[in-house]
């Protein structure tokens, strides 16, 4: 009996079957907390160390030469006599070789050029040498401050307009808290921020707010629902709201992983596409951080703006007073709304009024044997486990003509 009932009680059965009742906004100083970690520890990294940005911000040099079947590590020892031991050394396609350094004189060019050569077995000419200016990195960074200042100004009116501004701040506070993070996490570990960076990061701001707007749509729907009854506070809706879609955005947070796992394992790893790294890299990073932050930063900042409103605090008082209502598994939210549904293992409950759509009992035949719809009735339960006394058959008025039988005329 019990291997039959263990699996059950296991997160993958309730996630499944709508029977979990997770107290995401009872539990948000937790979630607050966590969160205060890593954002400060980034704060303190970038004030301390700062980012590592790329040659294509900081400006420098960069040499490209084919070497295949020359490792990093052979590329960097054959450089390191000329002072660029630290420099940035990765592979391009497989089979060729990208060192990339800060400004050097035309000397120290041909230099490292000549040695990359000797390396590579190859000949001076075959050794393409780039110099990357700062300004350009600038104009990056300007561009990609004015695209997230837009960014946040349409998302601001949008959600203002869809939802209200208390869920606009709240879906806005978990991109910022994506953007810390995200930063923090890059400055601790010291990536390498390239263009290909920024466009990930642009781009896991969308994917982010994305997943909030579907929390919050959730939400909106409980809240008009269940919610208007009195019956429950703001914050055992967005619990509610969370436990139904929280199958549903650890799904789509999974499969948005994967293909980034691919490209950073089997893209980068095995097939040596390392200018993948930067791109995937940031990606997961954010997608990580923005499925956090939609769960357990979003929703309950939207609970701690909502109870403050005159309605939902006094329904927090008299829920308070009377013991509280308790949180609600979505499988019971969906029979106690109508729907009988959501996972649970009960029937639906009948509606009141609702017309039997079967017969209880054959139907009464009159005398020519056709069925009279007309003389059915309600037919009346027999005693437990015994059929329905019969009904009588009509009896002719006195002085009714008899009915004839249908046959052949002679």
């Amino acid at each position: 009996m019990s291997q039959v009932e263990a699996p059950r009680t296991s997160l993958r059965h309730k996630l499944y079957h709508g029977e979990t009742t997770i107290d995401f906004v009872g539990r948000r100083n937790i979630w607050f907390v966590v969160s205060s970690v890593f954002v400060l520890a980034g704060l303190i990294s970038l004030l301390t160390q700062g980012l590592n940005y790329g040659i294509d911000f900081k400006g420098g040099t960069s040499w490209e030469v084919p070497a295949p079947g020359v490792s990093v590590e052979e590329a960097r020892d054959a450089v390191r006599p000329l002072g660029l031991g630290d420099a940035t050394i990765q592979t391009i396609g497989g089979d060729r070789i990208r060192v990339a350094s800060g400004n050097e004189s035309p000397e120290q060019q041909a230099r490292i050029s000549q040695a990359l050569a000797e390396v590579a077995n190859v000949d001076t000419g075959q050794v393409s040498v780039n110099d990357v200016g700062p300004s350009w990195g600038k104009a990056v960074t300007n561009k990609a401050r004015n695209a997230l200042v837009v960014f946040f100004v349409l998302i601001s009116i949008y959600i203002s307009l869809r939802f209200e501004w208390k869920m606009a701040v709240a879906a806005l506070s978990a991109v910022v808290h994506d953007i810390f993070v995200t930063v923090g996490v890059y400055s601790i570990f010291r990536f390498e921020v390239t263009p290909a960076t920024v466009v990930a990061f642009l781009t896991i701001l969308g994917y982010s707010l994305y997943d909030t707007i579907v929390v919050f749509d959730k939400v909106e729907e409980n809240a008009k629902g269940l919610g208007a009854s009195g019956r429950f506070t703001y914050s055992d809706t967005v619990n509610l709201s969370m436990n139904q879609v929280l199958m549903r955005s650890l799904n789509t947070s999974i499969v948005a992983i994967m293909p980034i796992v691919a490209i950073l394992v089997i893209g980068a790893g095995v097939l040596g596409a390392t200018t993948l790294n930067d791109f995937g890299l940031a990606l997961l990073v954010g997608l990580l951080t923005g499925a956090y932050s939609s769960i357990f930063i979003a929703s309950p900042m939207l609970a701690i703006l909502k109870e403050r409103e005159p309605r939902y605090a006094s329904i927090r008082q008299r829920l308070t007073a009377k013991g509280g209502a308790g949180l609600l598994t979505p499988a019971a939210a969906a029979a106690l709304a109508g729907g009988g549904g959501g996972g649970s293992s009960s029937p639906p409950r009948p509606r009141v009024g609702a017309k039997s759509a079967t017969r209880t009992r054959p139907p009464v035949r009159d005398a020519d044997g056709d069925a009279d719809d007309d003389l059915l009735v309600p037919a009346r339960p027999g005693p437990s486990g015994q059929a329905p006394p019969p009904r009588p058959k009509p009896v002719p008025r006195p002085g009714a003509p008899r009915p004839r039988k249908k046959g052949k005329k002679r």
